[in-house]
């Protein structure tokens, strides 16, 4: 029996998402009383693997193929549920993101297990096994009954923190052979971004909307990201209106973040942007509505004009930085 984490890695790197989510697998094996075995697919070296038992894989899986390096939704699935079998895992933990919500329903299909979908604590308890999750985009918490022996978890992006727990992984390397015609994804052409922090990457984002007024405002709101090391985001109303890319855009019809810091600027909070953003650890609104929805999800709040209140913060932050 073990609880294995699906980790994903970026051009052969790790992120602090797979660090969380082997941080949480970890500790759902001590409760358990079983071990913890992170996983991953394509090519990742021998150093970017061992990071994975600071936080507590004991046992590091590494499936290799031709092909394997780009996401095909039905060959990863055959490969994990392989892999999980034969380590007699009876919980499979993948992230809540685009990747883990591609394969997780598949993989839940294919080894009839029960999922929890969004999860963002450990489980209430294992016997029966009940995990907790938001519902309503965050308005509201469920506790959800999982009966089958095994079970699928995706851990929701920033709701479990990082536990360093240091071991000497055993590295298993495997090399998958797929039939002819297995991989039913290719990859023709790729484009990267570059000079510029993703919006789905970023610690920090710094987020306006229509409350900035114009398009020609949004200078100073450029500045403090650029300050802070944060990327910039809008709400829906403002890419529609073009006054900035829709590859800004946060929310539920946009990019769904959860940032360890994200600063609202002139967004009211509408229930669309906040199922967006509601998984930030920390969220910083300014806005000249007092009433806005958005300062009962924020942490802290500001009420006044962001044309007069962003120099002073782009001030103060240029003073703690000696600037």
């Amino acid at each position: 029996m073990s609880v294995l984490a699906f980790t994903e890695n970026w051009d052969g790197k790790f992120k602090k998402l797979s660090f969380e989510l082997v941080s949480y697998t970890s500790k759902l094996a001590e409760m358990l009383n079983t071990s913890a075995i992170a996983m991953s697919i394509g090519t990742v070296s021998n150093d970017e693997l061992q990071k994975l038992g600071k936080y507590g894989a004991a046992k590091i899986i590494h499936a290799t193929g031709e092909g394997l390096n780009v996401l095909d939704n039905q060959s990863w699935v055959n490969i994990l549920s392989d892999i999980a079998e034969k380590e007699n895992a009876t919980v499979i933990v993948l992230s809540n993101n685009i990747i883990g919500k591609a394969l997780a329903p598949r993989l839940s299909v294919r080894m009839k297990a029960g999922m929890g979908a969004g999860v963002s604590r450990l489980p209430r308890s294992t016997e029966p096994f009940i995990v907790y999750k938001k519902v309503y985009s965050g308005n509201a918490f469920a506790d959800v009954l999982i009966r089958s022996e095994k079970k699928i978890l995706t851990l929701s992006q920033n709701s479990f923190e990082l536990i360093e727990k240091p071991v000497n992984p055993e590295i298993v390397n495997v090399t998958v052979s797929l039939e002819p015609g297995g991989i039913k994804t290719h990859v023709r052409d790729v484009q990267k971004q570059t000079g510029k922090i993703l919006l789905t990457d970023a610690e920090v984002v710094v987020s306006g909307g229509r409350g900035m007024k114009s398009p020609d405002n949004w200078g100073p709101l450029v500045e403090l990201a650029e300050l802070l090391g944060a990327a910039t985001a809008c709400s829906r109303p403002v890419s529609d209106e073009g006054w900035r890319p829709h590859e800004e855009h946060a929310g539920q019809t946009g990019k769904i973040i959860a940032p360890n810091l994200y600063i609202a600027i002139g967004i009211s909070g509408a229930t669309q942007h906040l199922a967006g953003v509601s998984s930030s650890k920390y969220i910083v609104a300014i806005n000249s509505d007092k009433d806005a929805p958005i300062f009962e999800a924020a942490q802290y709040g500001i009420v006044g004009d962001a044309a007069k209140i962003l120099p002073k913060l782009i001030d103060a932050v240029k003073e703690i930085k000696g600037k």
